[in-house]
Order: structure tokens, then C-alpha cells, then sequence
């Protein structure tokens, strides 16, 4: 399944400035989702994350799979309308720097859910070349 910009929306609460997935290229509700972010010049981050060097920021791409995950998580009959917040980041180690121009392939895979709370192992790759992993927990709420 895949969706755009405007199901993402009806998914997460996510909006500008800080929804940072442009498209899902495969979703499996309550297990995966592959998301898409297109990384531009143009966005504000980079005025200050370096000039004449460009780089954005590792949290950032955090946010990108955790978006990802909630996705995956939200997508689920249960959880529609509610809000996925993060709960923990675990082990998260950053391979190669991810720059404008950059189209990062976000993919987490859930591997635990109970009651309210969910986990997954999110890698995100630019041309195929991991570029960030992460464990990722997530808190759903209200």
C-alpha cells in the first residue's frame, strides 16, 4: 500500500514544519512501513547546520523513522486518532551523513506491541547505503 502527503496526514498528527516523510511506499499495519524523505536545500535547518556545509542533523533523521514507525503503529484499527509519542531511542548510531539532495529510504519494522506501547528497529539508507539505525519505542496516546 502506498500513500501520499494527504493519507499521511490522516495517519499522524505530524504537519510543516516538522512532518518529515513525503510519501510511504509500503505499509503492513501493526508490523512495517517504507517511507520516503526527500532531504532539499531549501529547508530552514540547513542555514545554521553548517554553512557552505550542509548536514542535517541526526536527530532529524531520528524523527524521520520514528515518523515512519507511528505510521506503521497509527495505521492499525485500534490506534486511529490517537498519537504515537516517542518513548525511548536505543542504540542509535550514525553511518554516513545525509545531505541536501539526499532521498533517504526510511524502513522500521515493529517488533513488539503491547497494551499502548510499541517497539521497532528503524534504518534509514540513502542509495542503499545505511546511513542511521535506531531502536525505537513508542507511546501511544491520545
Amino acid at each position: 500500500m502506498e500513500l501520499g502527503l494527504n493519507e499521511i496526514k490522516q495517519i499522524i498528527p505530524h504537519r510543516y514544519p516538522m512532518l518529515l516523510i513525503d510519501k510511504v511506499t509500503e505499509l503492513v499495519p501493526g508490523e512495517k512501513a517504507v517511507a520516503i524523505r526527500n532531504v532539499t536545500n531549501h529547508e530552514e535547518i540547513f542555514n545554521g547546520h553548517f554553512p557552505n556545509n550542509p548536514v542535517l542533523p541526526g536527530v532529524l533523521i531520528v524523527e524521520s523513522l520514528a515518523q515512519t514507525g507511528a505510521v506503521a503503529l497509527l495505521s492499525m484499527d485500534k490506534f486511529k486518532g490517537k498519537t504515537a509519542y516517542f518513548g525511548g531511542i536505543k542504540n542509535a548510531k550514525f553511518h554516513h551523513m545525509v545531505k541536501p539532495g539526499d532521498t533517504m529510504r526510511l524502513v522500521v519494522e515493529l517488533t513488539k506491541l503491547r497494551d499502548h506501547v510499541g517497539s521497532g528497529k528503524g534504518i534509514a539508507y540513502v542509495n542503499d547505503q545505511k546511513v542511521c539505525t535506531a531502536e525505537l519505542t513508542f507511546m501511544i496516546g491520545d
